[in-house]
């Protein structure tokens, strides 16, 4: 499937994309006050661990969990936090995660990476390897169709996690059980060092979605409104019992693999903090600029007072590593 627009995707009327325009804006300059703030912090303090920034990519992760309702179930990527604040996390939890503070969502376990849970909100971590996503995604769609409820799973990953057998193996079942997963790859086109070109036989990931007789779509990963239409499609395929779908979402990444990363493998390296065709600017093309304005305003105050709330929280100490350890 090629490409759309985001008004043929959306298949909205004009007011009522107008609307949706504005509360993915809304959504997607929360996500990114929070990685310009964590890109300030890092430079200015260091950090204990591997900061995966998700700058650009923004429009990927709010799109896509905006096509989700409460109750659904989320496996992020590990490249920002934009997945789970979307989807309802306070951002001083999110960030409490980050920096290992008590007050994080796992109680100062996650320290250094990605580890954000609630499963109140469907959000359901991750798993300790890359790629582990799939099956823990299958397994929560299982459960899905033993329990029969109304609920799908989206399954974040990027380019590289593509190239997993995790993913065929969980895909193959998924496919022949019509669970209700919806796959979202973010290709930034990097394989962490290596480029997307350098490990792929094809240009898009989603025609391997064929071989499992399931749907795949490839849209602009920049443009929010697109991305979500993909989404909405395939959530709701799938929570009609019709199986699986994959959405291949073309981003960009701006930063390194990890904040601080010297990049010496590309030669495409922009200065500075600046994103090509920038999910913002592609929205504000749809929302009145007073109100975008407002927003980000909004978006940066919220930044700052959840880095305060998160910075006054204890760290976790050794007592954390056995609690919630039940074998």
């Amino acid at each position: 499937m090629s490409t759309k627009t985001a008004k043929e995707a959306a298949g909205a009327a004009p007011a009522e994309e107008g609307s949706l325009a504005l509360d993915l804006y809304r959504q997607v300059t929360r996500i990114r006050a929070l990685e310009l703030l964590l890109n300030r912090y890092v430079k200015e303090h260091g950090f204990g661990g591997f900061w995966h920034p998700g700058l650009g990519q923004e429009a990927v992760q709010a799109g896509a969990v905006m096509a989700l309702r409460r109750e659904d179930y989320l496996y992020y990527a590990h490249r920002g936090l934009g997945y789970a604040l979307v989807k309802g996390m306070a951002p001083e939890v999110l960030l409490g995660d980050l920096f290992g503070r008590t007050g994080g969502s796992v109680g100062g376990k996650g320290g250094g990476t990605v580890h954000f849970v609630d499963p109140e909100l469907g959000v359901l971590g991750q798993g300790g390897t890359l790629g582990s996503n799939f099956v823990l995604g299958a397994g929560a769609a299982t459960s899905i169709q033993i329990l029969g409820e109304d609920r799908v799973v989206a399954v974040f990953f990027g380019d590289g996690a593509a190239a997993r057998g995790t993913f065929h193996e969980a895909a193959l079942q998924a496919a022949v059980w019509k669970l209700p997963i919806v796959w979202v790859c973010e290709n930034n086109g990097w394989h962490l060092s290596a480029p997307f070109s350098d490990q792929s036989p094809t240009e898009d990931i989603a025609d391997r979605a064929a071989a499992y007789g399931v749907p795949g779509v490839v849209v602009d990963g920049q443009d929010a409104l697109a991305v979500r239409a993909a989404t909405l499609a395939a959530v709701e395929r799938a929570r009609a019992g019709e199986g699986p779908s994959l959405v291949e979402a073309k981003t960009l990444r701006i930063r390194g693999h990890y904040e601080g990363d010297p990049q010496k493998y590309r030669d495409d390296i922009a200065d500075g903090l600046e994103v090509p065709r920038d999910p913002l600017a592609i929205l504000r093309e749809r929302v009145p600029a007073a109100e975008a304005d407002a927003l980000d305003a909004v978006a940066a105050e919220e930044a700052e007072a959840a880095l305060e709330k998160a910075l006054a929280m204890p760290k976790g100490g050794p007592e954390v590593v056995t609690q919630g350890v039940w074998a």
